[in-house]
């Protein structure tokens, strides 16, 4: 998509890996017609409705995990050129000969097959429901999002369309995996410029050149490597009115340019064939030449092979050489330039150097972000993917948590999350995929009948509570979402959610000084001298450990020191934990994993 001729392999090298927090409080503009087509290609019909599945989890682990603010781009009415590609493309993959079709009108658009416009229309839905901003373009959706983060009002692209760069955008997101240390494959136009001397116009050239999804021929001949080459020898400001020159000159006038100079080119001195150096051999035998570091009375040294002269005379003549090619390929480059009709397209470059890609004005533009409509998102949702509500209401809660923890941070009045849960307490630090988070314990208001924790994602690392159950259904990989882990203890449920540390920080300043002072008081607590004997034993374990091990002596002493913990711990243990713990598998083996669901969430 974008830019022919593998232009993502080209800008590879200069992407950054960007991890949890680079989109923390950032607006960021989603290209959803990209969203669409790749949910489309990675879950075939063996799922209901993955556009709306995985524009779900998406959306919550931007406003979750990311902590982003999303602001959704659909496509308009595409131009008359991208019909025409589609339309070519089309019949390309189908293997028919378009030369024996109709020819398509210049002026005519085509809108997209139905079945791609009911997903469009049932995502909009969705993410309205969700309260997030979403903005229709007047014709690629890409280039509204670049618009956007050209202007500012975004501060980056989730797109994999390389014409974005061309429409102007300054920070391309290309793919976020977010289960990850580094979830975030990012694209900066500054990144580009300094590595490879490409600007915008550059860019604009390199795809007239190779092809785009408005024009997928491009020139004949060209690829990626000829055009970058041929744009760096021109400036961004000279780079497009060179193309307009060479596209309207004739190919004869630029042939017979090359006899001239060819005619011109000067003659070369003569050297010794014995040693390579200035001169004739007859005189270097009598006496040797300057360049031959010999003795007096000597003759010269005979020249090795490879060898290259590096005399004034030589050096100007490789010099000649070498611009005498770079003309021929350049010239090479412009013949196949003018032999295309009509190139460049007035039409293509202006479309990309356009400033308005959508229906409303920059003062008009005004992006906001609402509560999400939980109750009548969650009918949306069993109605189209025929979930339960108590799944539906357990994945939403990150979500939901993040948006409450901001307001609380903005406006701290005593409120409940989702009208259930009140803040508790941080229970501890944890650490998923290299980055640190809070474990908020959050407190339900309604009392609830068990002793027992469910857990609802086994994701990252922090040992939980010891009776953890898991509750939910295998989630499939593309579920990129964590949902809470419950605990029910003594008539009270608690929820356990990862948040951000300075979210909240922000919203509940009190407590986490309370939490971070109380660390402290563990941290001092804990004995850091060890006795002469002991220390004197370590060392001489260190040392023991410091020696290489038989595989026989490896395994036996990682053995050992399993059963050993294992011991301690089943000492450590009281009978009133262990009768605790079988009350609790016992009471919840009996209910099943979507009764306890329900009971919980509903």
């Amino acid at each position: 998509m974008g830019v022919g001729g593998n232009f993502w392999d080209l800008l590879k090298p200069h992407a950054r890996t960007e991890g949890f927090d680079f989109l923390r409080n950032k607006r960021v503009a989603v290209d959803l017609s990209f969203w669409i087509v790749q949910h489309e290609t990675a879950i075939k019909a063996s799922v209901r409705s993955p556009h709306l599945r995985l524009t779900f989890f998406r959306t919550i682990t931007l406003f979750a995990k990311f902590g982003a603010f999303p602001v959704f781009v659909i496509d308009g009415t595409p131009s008359p050129l991208k019909s025409k590609a589609r339309i070519a493309r089309f019949f390309r993959l189908s293997g028919i000969d378009t030369h024996d079709l109709p020819r398509v009108e210049d002026r005519i658009s085509v809108d997209r097959n139905s079945k791609f416009a009911k997903c469009v229309k049932e995502c909009v839905e969705l993410l309205e429901l969700f309260g997030v901003p979403v903005l229709e373009a007047k014709g690629e959706a890409e280039a509204l999002c670049a618009e956007l983060n050209r202007k500012g009002f975004v501060d980056a692209c989730i797109t994999a369309d390389s014409d974005a760069f061309l429409f102007g955008a300054k920070c391309v997101i290309k793919s976020f995996h977010p289960n990850s240390k580094e979830p975030l494959e990012c694209y900066f136009m500054s990144d580009i410029e300094a590595a490879l001397g490409l600007k915008r116009k550059h860019l604009i050239a390199i795809s007239l050149l190779v092809g785009n999804d408005h024009d997928l021929n491009g020139v004949q001949g060209v690829g990626l490597d000829t055009a970058v080459r041929f744009v760096q020898d021109y400036t961004d400001d000279d780079i497009l009115n060179k193309l307009h020159e060479i596209g309207k000159e004739d190919n004869t006038s630029l042939q017979g340019g090359q006899s001239s100079d060819t005619n011109s080119r000067k003659v070369k001195c003569s050297h010794c064939s014995f040693c390579g150096h200035p001169g004739s051999k007859r005189d270097h035998v009598k006496f040797p030449c300057e360049y031959c570091d010999v003795s007096h009375g000597s003759c010269c040294i005979k020249k090795p092979d490879g060898f290259k002269c590096n005399c004034s005379s030589c050096d100007t003549d490789r010099e000649e050489k070498e611009k005498k090619k770079q003309e021929n390929w350049r010239l090479r480059v412009c013949n196949k330039i003018a032999m295309e009709p009509n190139f460049p397209s007035s039409e293509l470059i202006q479309m990309y150097l356009c400033d308005n890609h959508s229906y409303f004005s920059d003062d008009d533009l005004i992006l906001s972000w609402e509560s999400p409509k939980t109750e009548i998102l969650i009918d949306f949702l069993v109605f189209h993917l025929r979930w339960e509500p108590s799944y539906i209401r357990q994945r939403l809660l990150p979500m939901l948590s993040t948006i409450f923890l901001r307001e609380m941070a903005n406006n701290p009045i005593q409120t409940l999350l989702y009208d259930q849960y009140e803040f508790d307490s941080i229970l501890r630090e944890k650490i998923r995929y290299g980055h640190p988070f809070y474990v908020v314990k959050w407190k339900r208001a309604i009392p609830v009948l068990d002793n027992v924790v469910y857990e609802g994602s086994s994701e990252g690392h922090g040992t939980g509570p010891e009776d953890a159950i898991d509750v939910d259904e295998p989630v499939d990989l593309t579920d990129e979402s964590d949902s809470p882990k419950i605990h029910i203890q003594e008539g009270c449920s608690f929820l356990l959610t990862d948040e951000n540390m300075d979210l909240v920080r922000a919203a509940y300043p009190e407590q986490t000084a309370k939490f971070l002072q109380e660390k402290e008081v563990k941290r001092q607590k804990t004995p850091t001298t060890t006795p002469p004997s002991e220390a004197s034993g370590k060392s001489d374990s260190l040392k023991a450990k410091g020696a290489q091990l038989s595989i026989t002596e490896f395994y036996r002493a990682t053995k050992t020191q399993q059963q050993t913990a294992e011991t301690t711990d089943l000492t450590n243990e009281g009978e009133e934990t262990s009768t605790e713990k079988r009350k609790a598998s016992s009471s919840s083996s009996t209910l099943s994993k979507s009764v306890r669901r329900r009971l919980l969430f509903d």
